[in-house]
């Protein structure tokens, strides 16, 4: 196990409160933290566990500084909550079973996909809601727990995905479904993380100092997210569904490289 020195813990809970910051607005902080986490030297297993502390330290908080400013449905949001709990529980355990290659190849077109219709779309002015395509029950039934179970398995671009299905399939505008997005990313957040921390090994210091960091930043970004608006959400949506999609194109291991090679003459 790699002994946390101070320096270590300083730096990772610097970037844990960049990678708050950026979540709460647009997702994809677990961008900017296991990758750190894995360069510093830390066990996979244990990497994976204390990203998902502090990342749901991070979506916590930042579910609480939107509900502070009534951009939660409660009413409604707590059953969603639920299954996007089980959803990420779920997903967790049954980590070993999805094929990863499936993963790491439709992933990208996906968030390259969230990234053109938050850049092209008409401007989501968020008291301007649109007609609901889905009953917040069958949403709460199959939405929900499925992109819980993709976070659980896999997990980038959970919160661009919550986003978009709260905007497009329940007809919210821009700010509420960030807002609304949090609270389930933070619901299978945790439901993940109860399973990681029963089979990994969260390194406790470095995760509570990571997680104290990542809500600071949470907190930053919910407010950021509330004055600036759709202006500040779409620009950082769409760059950081950009950057996951090229982060996961360029692994060595994703098999869109390894077709593409192989259909290059």
């Amino acid at each position: 196990m790699l002994e946390v020195d101070s320096t270590l813990l300083l730096a990772l809970a610097s970037i844990a409160l960049l990678a708050g910051f950026f979540d709460a607005i647009a997702g994809g902080g677990g961008l900017i933290t296991l990758p750190v986490l894995l360069v510093a030297g830390i066990d996979p297993l244990a990497a994976l566990a204390t990203n998902k502390f502090q990342a749901t330290s991070a979506t916590l908080s930042a579910s609480c500084a939107f509900a502070r400013r009534g951009m939660l449905d409660w009413r409604k949001g707590r059953g969603m909550a639920l299954m996007a709990f089980v959803g990420g529980a779920l997903g967790a355990l049954s980590v070993s079973l999805i094929p990863r290659d499936l993963l790491q190849a439709g992933v990208p077109v996906l968030l390259v996909l969230v990234a053109g219709y938050f850049a092209f779309s008409p401007n989501p002015d968020d008291q301007r809601l649109r007609k609901p395509r889905l009953s917040t029950g069958l949403f709460c039934l199959l939405v929900a727990p499925l992109i819980g179970f993709y976070d659980g398995v896999f997990g980038p671009g959970v919160g661009s995905f919550f986003m978009l299905a709260f905007m497009l399939l329940l007809g919210q505008g821009m700010l509420r479904a960030v807002g609304n997005s949090k609270l389930l990313n933070a619901a299978c957040n945790l439901g993940a993380l109860m399973v990681f921390a029963s089979t990994g090994t969260i390194l406790w210091p470095l995760a509570l100092a990571m997680a104290v960091c990542a809500m600071l930043g949470a907190q930053l970004g919910a407010r950021c997210a509330v004055y600036f608006g759709p202006r500040l959400i779409r620009p950082l949506v769409v760059c950081v569904c950009c950057m996951m999609a090229l982060n996961l194109l360029l692994d060595a291991g994703n098999p869109l490289l390894e077709w593409v090679a192989q259909d290059w003459p």
